[in-house]
């Protein structure tokens, strides 16, 4: 509820009701046509949506590229083994009924690598996947994120430590702006957070 959606939808021009300003590259968001946009964005979401197709193409989202492109987006989103196993015509089911949720995840990433846009939106693209699969689409993020602008939305701190820049929101406002190197050092939202999950680390079931 501290407004991380609203800002989403504005950063993806889905909600172009806004005072002030948005800019890209020095241009308002609303002065830029919707198809330029999609063209240098990607998002990826906790919930992925998946055609009952073929995980090929799910991949492709039903277009054509040349077999090297898709090849390497499907090694460097990790779904190699899947399609090993399954064969790239293997039906994903309804919903993706046929895949776990870390694969549905690794098949919204390497959408994304094939896309190759230049800016890549995170939004809690790990908070609901197990251990063993966080690891391996940790290892996907990497390989479609390199030299690109990054936005990550998450609640978990170890997902954006590294950031060059974190911004701390709290009910609609931005309330801290800064690294975690700053931020931990301020008295503040994210020092909080930080002191909370240090906490729970020390917890043991008695």
């Amino acid at each position: 509820g501290s407004g991380k959606s609203t800002l989403l939808n504005l950063l993806m021009a889905s909600d172009s009701g806004y005072k002030g300003s948005i800019l890209l590259d020095g241009i308002e968001l609303k002065d830029i046509a919707p198809e330029a946009l999609y063209d240098v964005m990607s998002a990826i979401q906790q919930n992925v949506f998946v055609f009952n197709a073929s995980i090929k193409d799910n991949v492709s989202m039903f277009r054509e590229f040349p077999k090297s492109e898709l090849d390497n987006a499907i090694d460097k989103a990790h779904l190699r083994e899947l399609v090993t196993e399954r064969g790239e015509e293997y039906l994903c089911g309804e919903n993706g009924n046929g895949l776990s949720g870390g694969e549905k995840q690794r098949i919204s990433i390497a959408r994304a690598i094939l896309k190759n846009a230049s800016i890549v939106i995170l939004d809690e693209a790990t908070a609901s996947i197990d251990p063993e699969n966080e690891h391996l689409i940790q290892q996907a993020i990497s390989e479609l994120t390199v030299g690109k602008t990054v936005i990550v939305i998450a609640h978990r701190l170890a997902t954006i430590e590294h950031a060059d820049q974190i911004l701390v929101v709290d009910a609609g406002q931005i309330v801290q702006q800064g690294t975690h190197t700053e931020l931990i050092q301020q008295n503040g939202l994210y020092r909080r957070f930080i002191d909370i999950r240090e906490q729970a680390e020390g917890w043991s079931i008695a």
